[in-house]
């Protein structure tokens, strides 16, 4: 609980009504507001929160910050009136929580690919290096060992303060979080103090949001724009956008590669289906992780390790000893036929791309890749025919299937999909609505030796269908499939 004048920043367009008066919460639902609530008008796309002010006020709410007043004013009501109301949020809320961000080290990852790896990673060798830390990813929320399911990449202002207020409570010494190109448009993370930023990559991705590549670039670069000359920025060299991430940023700036000289380099020794040899700024490490694009997300941790403070050698040890996060390159072999399965959330033409490489280096001799693969709907279009043309460039044998079809129908969307099949491709393809036979299919298709390939949806447990989530599990798909044989 605050007094209203204590949480109210500089940047203040007008007040109307008593700020000598105790604010309770902040609220962005009306259907959340209770007594002595400060609502917060934000807009949006779909749905602005100027609309719901009197509802607020019905509910209870004392304050309501807004980019327009009103055009009936409450006595009893205090109205801030700002220019930016998300922006201005950030800062409110730093207050009324007593700047969490800036009682732990809270490190951002950004990028289209890795975010989730890298941030999971770090928050393993942190905890493996005796430290309490906290994560905030796609996949789950985790504050020391209690976790809690995510429902998005990165959470609204409200939450993640109120997430890193909790956390510093319980003694988080470090947080780390993926921070998504829409959380950094819609200014979700305003006001947060970071100890550092990763850039991972840039790839085709979100354009049905952002409109432009370049849009969406600039959105992602806002991360490091805002990091002060304590901070580090670590960035990727081995993709071109890296170096442009940093053209503005206060931080300092590190580098990794595998490719060129660099802060941290790496190199790979040997890279197998049960994990990867590398070296690390010449030092060696094995870990259980697959692929090159993993070893590049290695590289991010370690550096990120070394900047906080670590010990290379206690890092390196850790390192070892790390897991990949739930949906991304997770292995599941049947030991009874010889095949064997990967799980892994790709969702994106580069991101498949790179699992199916890794999945090419690692086969064995004269075994064959076999991708069932779906995009979802209500996103971006353009990327569907580009995901089937790298499914079948890089397998020998393609299940196209549904993913999340949300609002569309899941034939339209495989129809996109086949549109990026010239007539070779799709003499050999599968087409198959239902997931469940797609993943059947493949797996009675593969022999000993073979992979099979589920990409798209990883970590989930359901299938978004008409605004209903149902249960369904990739990995526990398979391991059906694998106790009926």
């Amino acid at each position: 609980m605050k007094r209203l004048r204590e949480i109210l920043p500089n940047t203040v367009s007008r007040v109307v009504g008593n700020t000598d008066r105790e604010i309770k919460d902040i609220v962005l639902d009306s259907r959340r507001v209770g007594v002595d609530s400060m609502f917060i008008a934000m807009p949006g796309t779909r749905v602005d929160g100027h609309e719901f002010i009197s509802v607020a006020i019905h509910a209870g709410a004392g304050a309501i910050v807004c980019q327009h007043l009103p055009e009936q004013i409450e006595d009893h009501v205090t109205y801030i009136q700002v220019e930016n109301v998300p922006q201005t949020l950030g800062y409110i809320n730093q207050k009324f929580f007593d700047n969490p961000s800036r009682k732990t080290n809270l490190v951002g990852v950004t990028g289209t690919n890795g975010k989730t790896t890298i941030a999971t990673l770090l928050y393993q060798l942190f905890t493996r290096l005796g430290y309490k830390a906290g994560l905030i990813s796609t996949i789950e929320i985790r504050v020391g060992d209690r976790q809690q399911e995510a429902s998005h990449t990165t959470p609204d202002n409200i939450t993640l303060n109120r997430l890193l207020a909790v956390m510093v409570e319980e003694g988080c010494d470090y947080v780390f979080m993926e921070v998504s190109s829409h959380a950094l448009e819609q200014q979700r993370v305003a006001g947060l103090h970071y100890a550092g930023a990763v850039f991972t990559n840039l790839t085709h991705d979100h354009l049905d949001y952002h409109g432009t590549f370049q849009a969406y670039l600039n959105a992602k670069k806002k991360l490091f724009d805002v990091l002060d000359k304590q901070a580090f920025a670590l960035i990727n060299i081995d993709d071109k956008h890296g170096t442009v991430m940093v053209q503005n940023t206060k931080a300092k700036v590190l580098t990794y590669s595998l490719l060129r000289p660099a802060d941290i380099k790496g190199k790979i020794i040997q890279n197998s289906i049960e994990g990867l040899q590398l070296q690390i700024n010449r030092q060696n490490v094995f870990t259980r992780l697959t692929g090159r694009y993993n070893a590049s997300n290695l590289l991010a941790v370690y550096g990120s390790a070394i900047e906080l403070g670590q010990g290379a050698e206690e890092v390196l040890t850790a390192i070892s000893a790390l897991h990949p996060a739930k949906g991304r390159f997770e292995v599941v072999i049947d030991p009874a036929l010889g095949k064997t399965a990967v799980v892994d959330y790709a969702h994106t033409p580069d991101a498949l791309e790179k699992v199916l490489q890794a999945m090419r280096e690692v086969r064995q001799p004269g075994g064959k890749i076999i991708t069932v693969v779906g995009c979802g709907g209500n996103r971006d279009k353009a990327k569907r025919p580009v995901m089937a043309k790298v499914s079948a460039l890089l397998s020998d044998q393609i299940v196209l299937t549904s993913d999340n079809p949300r609002d569309e129908e899941p034939d339209a969307i495989l129809a996109d999909m086949w549109a990026g099949l010239d007539e070779g491709d799709q003499q050999g393809a599968f087409r198959i609505t239902d997931r469940h036979e797609a993943i059947r299919i493949a797996w009675q298709l593969a022999k000993a030796g073979d992979i099979v390939l589920i990409a798209g949806k990883g970590h989930e447990t359901y299938q978004e269908i008409k605004g209903k989530r149902y249960p369904f599990d990739d990995k526990a798909e398979i391991q059906a499939l694998i106790s009926q044989a």
